[in-house]
């Protein structure tokens, strides 16, 4: 599957989803594109995923007729994110198209 991470998911996480083509925005050129110019730009390049930590998302757009699926994961910071890397990769593995998932993730206590 090919995933485009927004500027807001931690760039490790693309080292930890196997089987999956993963591409960061900046890389696209995107990393000025928001919202609805992100996810237009992603699926007219191909991509079948957009992950983001931006929870907003769910109520700026109409997901429906999109042909990209949105991962949210429940926590954009890296060392709380990777323990929990498989409710990632379980999501991406489950995504289809105008799909909607958020990923809990919960803040990691010190």
């Amino acid at each position: 599957m090919r995933v485009i991470l927004d500027h807001s998911a931690p760039a490790p996480l693309r080292r930890h989803l196997p089987g999956h083509e993963i591409s960061e925005a900046f890389e696209q050129g995107w990393e000025r594109l928001e919202n609805g110019d992100l996810l237009t730009a992603a699926e007219t390049a191909g991509f079948e995923v957009l992950v983001t930590s931006d929870k907003t998302r769910r109520y700026q757009q109409n997901f429906t007729r999109r042909k990209i699926a949105i991962v949210v994961l429940g926590q954009g910071q890296w060392p709380a994110l990777r323990p929990h890397v498989q409710l990632v990769l379980d999501a991406l593995n489950a995504a289809v198209p105008g799909s909607f998932t958020e990923v809990p993730i919960p803040f990691k206590q010190r």
